[in-house]
């Protein structure tokens, strides 16, 4: 089994999803959100979120870590709070060694729901569907939980390339790979 812990960055609310991943199977292991005081400065909710996507990975040592990319914000200024929040995430997974795979979140809809254009309660019904939940997981924990179900989907497309024998560092391991 593969453990995938998929990130929903943000600098309020980061989502989190966990799923176990075995073959073609996929199981839902945890969700929910690491929420950073609003009224607190930005070092210290970027520190927040350090240390909840810290503490996740300590708890549940996954094997693989996968977060959506930066898309174009409302303005520059979200942007770069988006772009510091996911940064400090990457760097928590970085520090324990897991590998980091970034999805576009057009590809993370199209993998999930099946268009690239999907809306979030689009994402939360599928989401909910393709895990067996009893209940639609909140926004943030439910788009992270579809980041890590796209993950397992690009891993099992790419594991049937002729020769691929899995993964290091973020990059497929093929025949002829060192």
């Amino acid at each position: 089994m593969t453990l995938i812990l998929g990130i929903d960055p943000g600098s309020r609310i980061t989502g989190f999803g966990l799923i176990n991943v075995k073959g073609t199977r996929q199981e839902y292991v945890d969700s929910g959100c690491i929420r950073a005081d609003d009224r607190a400065p930005m070092p210290e909710r970027l520190n927040e979120i350090f240390t909840g996507v810290q503490e996740i990975i300590a708890t549940y040592r996954p094997a693989e870590f996968a977060i959506e990319k930066i898309f174009m914000a409302r303005s520059a200024e979200s942007a770069l709070k988006l772009g510091q929040a996911r940064g400090v995430a990457i760097v928590a997974a970085v520090n324990e060694g897991v590998p980091i795979f970034e999805y576009e979140a057009r590809k993370i809809k199209q993998a999930v729901v099946g268009t690239g254009a999907a809306d979030k309660s689009q994402i939360q019904h599928m989401v909910q569907r393709l895990l067996g939940l009893p209940g639609q997981p909140g926004s943030d924990a439910a788009d992270a939980l579809a980041i890590a179900l796209c993950h397992s989907h690009t891993r099992q497309s790419l594991s049937r390339v002729g020769g691929a024998r899995g993964f290091r560092r973020g990059r497929l391991i093929g025949a002829d790979s060192p």
